[in-house]
């Protein structure tokens, strides 16, 4: 090669590499907005086969939104999907956030992976240091997460706008919504509104480009209870509340599992399903009333040694073609009253009653009477425990016609007694005259054996509802938490514990209380009368003993409020059977052959033996 040659050819070469570092480089295809979120939904193994893929894109559009509203649309929707030209924008990944909505009744915290809820602060029910109790057990799982068809949204990240603040103070109603976009511009759209004052949070979820065919709502949180438990352990019951209830058109069912359980399978309607603890309940209503299955299963690892745990909820239904699933999750202190107002049956969250019966219906009813007298006690003398008192008084005021009824039946009737005794051993043997005998004393006394039975036995079943209303409505009545009496009882809700010093093991385990104390020896002498007519003393005095021990080991654990109630009801029988057993004329005139009357005296008269025949 000549220099000519050399020369050229370092030349050309100068120019090629002149030539390729000047010219324009090759850009790369943009970031596809749905391949990020395909990439957010593949951490958690989450797609959307299910979406029809032969959908039309659809077109980008701002919903028209009421002024009070937060508008929150998915800035995904603004690039066409799929393109890739180079004009396109790159957008940016969704990433995980959360908005706190505060509202009169409650603070909510929302998460934009599943759209769900995932914390709820109640603002009452607060604690000895003021805080207020969150209600979810576990707040990464969180409730209102959705399934469509197979295709669980719970780990998928939905889109917020980026202007939605974090932190919403509730003045006017206001709504925030998620989107949730496919690579076909399919739209899942779940949104939240709350009102300032309402215990109600309405939750919309919309389906835009495809219809699924069913859903399933979840609730893997559970609900936490708000009160601190008891120390140590102890017999009797320790009113804590942990139910699985809902509203199935037919009743309020509350129910606790110990396994998957299924509910409202094959009939009935959902009209609400939730949970309930001690003073508060959390629910999922329905527009109308559903057919959707509820699932529930106690929530691993919540249950612990005095928590009786939670659960976890799961509801599934057919949409038969709907393009929106709607539901109102409601929060719940159960202030009976409220609750009541809202026309729903919630009252029965707090009380019960045998429906075969009827008792769903007028027991209720009689526990909502005795709460409301409660409350007008309270209103006139602001003191919960006067009020305990005022109530136990007017109640067994209202009674006493059908205890002194009572009473003096029994005594009529044990004035038979050895006369009765007499005949049955002098007869044992033949039945036929030993009810002839019987009948013959009772019309010489003029004493009608059926009108005894119900003059004793009527009244006592009348009062028994009333006793138990109130034994039930003291023993769950929020409007007691944190109410003083006097002295040392500075919570009716709660035992009267004097002294954390001592304590007696599985009785007194929180220490010593004084109520308790009080209620056995009420007990013990009450029970000494009314079981002062029976004859068998060893029975007697097992029956004495019995009732005073039963109740010192459940009342320790009791209300006080519950245990001042049985205190006073207890001083007002014994007072009552001392006024009556004073007139001693109060039974009806007896034969003169009863005071002689004596067991010694009847013959014991043998069947005879019939020869036998060869």
């Amino acid at each position: 090669m000549n220099k000519n040659t050399l020369i050229g050819s370092l030349l050309i070469a100068i120019i090629m590499i002149w030539w390729m570092s000047t010219m324009p480089k090759h850009k790369p295809a943009p970031v596809v907005p749905e391949k990020t979120v395909e990439k957010e939904s593949s951490t958690s193994s989450l797609q959307l086969p299910s979406l029809d893929s032969n959908a039309p894109s659809l077109v980008a559009s701002t919903p028209d939104l009421a002024p009070t509203e937060i508008s929150v649309v998915s800035d995904l929707t603004d690039s066409s999907i799929g393109a890739e030209s180079p004009e396109a924008p790159v957008q940016k990944p969704i990433v995980e956030q959360s908005v706190s909505v505060e509202t009169d009744l409650f603070t909510v915290k929302l998460s934009n992976r599943g759209a769900k809820i995932s914390s709820i602060v109640v603002k009452t029910l607060a604690d000895e240091d003021g805080e207020f109790p969150e209600l979810v057990e576990d707040t990464a799982a969180g409730l209102m997460e959705l399934k469509l068809d197979k295709i669980h949204l719970g780990g998928v990240l939905f889109a917020l706008d980026s202007k939605t603040p974090e932190k919403i103070l509730v003045a006017q109603d206001t709504t925030v919504e998620f989107v949730y976009t496919d690579p076909n511009q399919n739209k899942v759209i779940r949104s939240y509104q709350f009102s300032k004052t309402g215990s109600k949070i309405k939750q919309s979820n919309r389906f835009e480009g495809f219809s699924p065919n069913d859903y399933e709502l979840y609730w893997n949180g559970g609900m936490r209870e708000t009160e601190a438990f008891p120390k140590g352990k102890n017999i009797g019951g320790n009113y804590f509340f942990s139910e699985v209830v809902f509203n199935n058109t037919y009743s309020v069912e509350r129910k606790t599992v110990q396994e998957k359980t299924k509910f409202n399978v094959n009939e009935g309607k959902l009209l609400w399903a939730g949970l309930r603890r001690k003073y508060i309940a959390m629910t999922i209503e329905f527009p109308e009333a559903s057919e959707a299955t509820l699932i529930a299963e106690p929530l691993k690892g919540s249950k612990a040694d005095r928590n009786p745990g939670t659960y976890t909820l799961a509801i599934s239904d057919y949409l038969k073609g709907s393009s929106t699933v709607d539901f109102d999750f409601q929060v719940l202190p159960l202030e009976w009253s409220r609750i009541k107002s809202l026309d729903k049956s919630y009252e029965k969250i707090i009380v019960s009653g045998w429906q075969w019966i009827g008792a769903d219906t007028w027991f209720v009813a009689l526990c909502g009477l005795l709460l409301s007298l409660l409350k007008v006690f309270y209103g006139i003398i602001p003191n919960y425990g006067v009020a305990i008192i005022l109530l136990t008084i007017l109640v067994r005021l209202l009674t006493t016609p059908l205890t002194i009824k009572q009473l003096r039946s029994t005594k009529e009737m044990g004035k038979l007694k050895p006369e009765l005794d007499a005949i049955n051993i002098k007869y044992r043997s033949e039945p036929q005259k030993k009810q002839a005998a019987i009948m013959e004393l009772y019309a010489k006394n003029n004493i009608n054996p059926m009108a005894s039975c119900t003059g004793g036995c009527l009244p006592m079943l009348l009062q028994f509802p009333i006793f138990i209303g109130l034994f039930i409505t003291l023993g769950r009545a929020i409007e007691l938490r944190g109410m003083p009496f006097i002295g040392w009882i500075s919570d009716l809700s709660k035992s009267d514990v004097i002294w954390s010093g001592i304590s007696i093991p599985f009785i007194m385990p929180s220490g010593l209380s004084i109520l308790p104390i009080v209620m056995v020896i009420t007990t013990y002498f009450q029970t000494k009368q009314s079981m002062a007519s029976m004859t068998d003393p060893a029975q007697r005095k097992m029956m004495t003993w019995m009732m005073p021990g039963m109740m010192f080991v459940f009342s320790a654990v009791m209300p006080s409020g519950l245990v001042l109630y049985w205190i006073v009801s207890n001083l007002w029988g014994i007072g009552q059977y001392a006024i009556i057993n004073k007139n001693k004329d109060c039974a009806a005139p007896l034969s003169k052959n009863m005071a002689n009357a004596s067991v010694k005296d009847a013959k014991i008269v043998k069947p005879k033996k019939k020869k036998k025949s060869n």
